[in-house]
Parts: structure tokens; C-alpha cells; sequence
């Protein structure tokens, strides 16, 4: 059976492999991508079983990502994280269920890798 696809989003490389890995140890096949047009590509290409976004990137807006998901109708888990303050994550994860997506954390910055496998794997075993 192939491994469930996590599409995640992060335009720091490191963040990005750090994520990648912990959802490698969860049992994820993880796609990585570090700007806007690429995830909703790879997005629009196949749709993956769970999908991870940082908030907080240069020359684009995780809110817009959110919006494109349920544009999509996209019905996973959609797990927001971002070094911003914790209230600009409650919002945008807020605004998530407001437009129907199933929104998991948010993670603030930094998160200790124990703590992204342990939340990835009960994730996992949802989908």
C-alpha cells in the first residue's frame, strides 16, 4: 500500500527537510516545495493525504494557500505552523474551519521534532 503524501510548504530548506523527515518517521511520503506556484501545482497534480503549511513566507500569505485549499474542497488535515506570534496562528487557523477545512495544530516555531512525529503519526493513523 503506498505511504500517505504529505504536501508541505516552507521556504526555509532546513525547516522544510526537518519537516520532511518527521513525516518520513510518521509513516509519510513527504513533498516538499518552497514557493506558492509549486505547491499549488504539485497540489493540482495529485492531490495529497494531508497538507502542511508555514504561515510566514516572503512574497505570499499562508491565509491564501488556506483559501486556495477550500477553493479545492480539499477535506484532509491541514496542519498550520509559523514563527509568528500565536495569535496570528489562531486566526488564520480560525479562518481555516470558518471556510470547512479539517485544520490541525497550529505549531509554533520552533517545534521539537518529537513533538511533529508524535502529532504526524496520531495524524496518520486518521487519514
Amino acid at each position: 500500500m503506498p505511504l500517505p503524501r504529505l504536501l508541505l510548504i516552507d521556504d526555509e530548506p532546513a525547516l522544510a527537510d526537518f519537516l520532511a523527515s518527521a513525516a518520513e518517521e510518521s509513516g509519510f511520503e513527504p513533498v516538499t516545495t518552497e514557493r506558492d506556484a509549486d505547491f499549488r501545482d504539485a497540489f493540482l497534480a495529485e492531490t495529497p493525504d494531508m497538507v502542511a503549511l508555514d504561515l510566514g513566507m516572503p512574497g505570499m500569505d499562508g491565509v491564501e494557500l488556506i483559501r486556495f485549499l477550500a477553493e479545492q474542497s480539499y477535506a484532509a488535515p491541514v496542519l498550520i505552523f509559523s514563527g509568528f506570534d500565536r495569535r496570528v496562528l489562531e486566526s488564520a487557523f480560525r479562518l481555516g474551519e470558518a471556510l470547512g477545512l479539517t485544520m490541525v495544530g497550529p505549531v509554533e516555531k520552533p517545534v521539537r521534532f518529537e513533538v511533529l512525529q508524535e502529532m504526524l503519526s496520531r495524524l496518520k493513523a486518521t487519514l
